[in-house]
């Protein structure tokens, strides 16, 4: 897949030739403070509906225009996303409320909200995060953890191999360049490890280079871990909290995803990123549900 540079942007500028800037546009409306329209593009689904991480990197986004003015707190440091409704394709709308302002940071709750047939409001996602400026504050990384080890890129399977059938329910990865480990795909072959662990490069397929809101899609773009235990189907995310740890360095992200519980119809994965001097970038938990028998 050929990879075009495009300009590195923040969370409040979109680059426009970037579709995860046009999949997470978020527009103020005029005499409205605090609210946002954006569209929600099908080419960013996955199972049945938009893909989480997209979902919270849209809400980031709003949250990120709304506590940034004035203050620079422009980075998602902390933020923690209840999905309450599966989304669909269409037009939805971002309530952003500012909870608190300090010196370091700035707390923020926002609402996805898509219109029912009849126009009345159905809540998809809630949003709590802090906010701050990553750049101010840029510096080692110190972490006990390591970069997960795998062959280079182009040693690895690209998800256009992925089943027929997982395709066909995973619009997204037509915009992701996802090289999963060898090691880790014996799912798609029928012989899934049962350790509960996919990990894999990651970059935009459009060359849209990382940042803090694309670290939010990073940490969701993986394919479930439940495929690695022998379980198929939508996984849908419940909570997923996502911490930040600086801004990433142009290249590849190692992203891994695991899980070690699995009781009562759910589990949690924990998600790994590290950016290609190998810092630990981000990390991540959800509550996912496990999937349904077919």
């Amino acid at each position: 897949m050929t990879m075009t540079p495009v300009e590195q942007v923040s969370g409040r500028d979109a680059a426009p030739d970037s579709e995860f800037d046009r999949g997470s546009a978020v527009v103020e409306r005029e005499g409205a403070p605090g609210v946002y329209d954006a569209e929600l593009d099908p080419g960013w689904r996955i199972g049945g509906g938009i893909n989480g991480g997209l979902l919270l990197a849209l809400a980031a986004r709003a949250l990120s225009r709304h506590l940034g003015d004035g203050t620079g707190h422009v980075d998602p440091v902390s933020i923690s996303g209840y999905y309450l409704s599966a989304s669909r394709p269409g037009p939805a709308e971002v309530h952003a409320e500012t909870v608190r302002g300090g010196r370091t940071l700035s707390t923020g709750t926002a609402r996805l909200v898509q219109r029912d047939e009849d126009g009345s409001p159905v809540e998809r996602l809630r949003v709590l995060a802090s906010y701050g400026d990553l750049a101010a504050a840029e510096g080692e990384v110190r972490t006990s953890a390591a970069p997960p080890l795998m062959p280079p890129p182009d040693q690895c399977i690209s998800t256009e191999h992925a089943p027929p059938q997982f395709l066909a329910q995973a619009d997204l990865l037509h915009r992701l360049d996802l090289r999963l480990d060898p090691a880790s795909v014996g799912w798609a072959l029928g012989e899934p490890s049962g350790e509960g662990r996919i990990q894999g490069w990651l970059r935009l397929a459009d060359g849209r280079l990382p940042d803090p809101l694309m670290l939010l899609l990073a940490v969701d773009a993986l394919p479930p871990v439940t495929f690695d235990l022998g379980l198929f189907g939508w996984t849908p995310t419940i909570e997923l909290t996502a911490h930040v740890r600086a801004r990433p360095v142009p290249g590849w992200l190692r992203v891994v995803h695991s899980t070690r519980n699995l009781a009562g119809g759910y589990l949690e994965e924990d998600a790994e990123v590290w950016d290609e001097s190998g810092r630990l970038v981000a990390q991540s938990r959800q509550l996912a549900a496990v999937p349904r028998p077919s």
